[in-house]
């Protein structure tokens, strides 16, 4: 697994124009390959009216799925360009479509696929990235008396409480980075004079 990856902070779009033709790049994060699609084809649906909707998505933090479409334009013009945009720039779990309105001027190849890469770029840039770090997720047991005090250390040094469950005992989830592990099993074993009980468990992707 990779320890990290980027991707877009939210959904949105921008628009830049080029020698009188509009481009509008819509972008959106897609966990899955499925949801990607389903992006593209709900910008295409509001765009019917539009000269060609470009796609590109990576899916997967080791950038697994990959896949780019010219939607007309002269091949690897469009798509292609785009697709390397969010490999240059670290991009996982993104998907981009850009929707080209045509102004009456020919770009010729290398205009489209500064336009096209360009226009995914500046999208990027205006709505933001943000880092998804790898992390263990683990589970803390302690009793009732302690379970206050600890969920106050935890905050205090910067651990991420996920869940906090009730019942015999008080069940904390929290999410570590791996190379953590063993400082903090030396650390609650001091913070709760050895009574607490640490359970690791898979691994996950968490905002950084």
């Amino acid at each position: 697994m990779q320890d990290e990856y980027r991707t877009v902070a939210r959904q949105g779009v921008h628009e830049t124009e080029v020698n009188r033709s509009r481009f509008l790049c819509a972008l959106a994060p897609a966990a899955t390959e499925q949801e990607a699609q389903d992006f593209v084809a709900r910008i295409r649906k509001e765009h019917t009216d539009a000269t060609h909707n470009c796609f590109a998505y990576v899916i997967g933090a080791d950038a697994a799925i990959q896949k780019a479409s010219d939607d007309g334009e002269p091949g690897g013009t469009a798509g292609v360009p785009m697709l390397q945009m969010l490999l240059r720039r670290d991009m996982r779990y993104v998907v981009a479509v850009v929707t080209r309105y045509y102004g009456g001027v020919k770009l010729g190849a290398g205009g489209l696929i500064r336009a096209y890469g360009g226009s995914v770029g500046e999208a990027l840039d205006t709505l933001g990235t943000i880092t998804r770090r790898r992390f263990r997720l683990a589970t803390v047991t302690v009793d009732h008396q302690r379970a206050g005090k600890l969920q106050n250390d935890l905050r205090a040094t910067g651990r991420e409480v996920r869940d906090v469950r009730y019942g015999e005992a008080v069940t904390i989830e929290i999410g570590l980075p791996d190379a953590d592990v063993d400082a903090f099993r030396g650390w609650l074993a001091d913070a709760t004079a050895g009574t607490a009980g640490l359970e690791l468990g898979g691994e996950a992707y968490g905002d950084a």
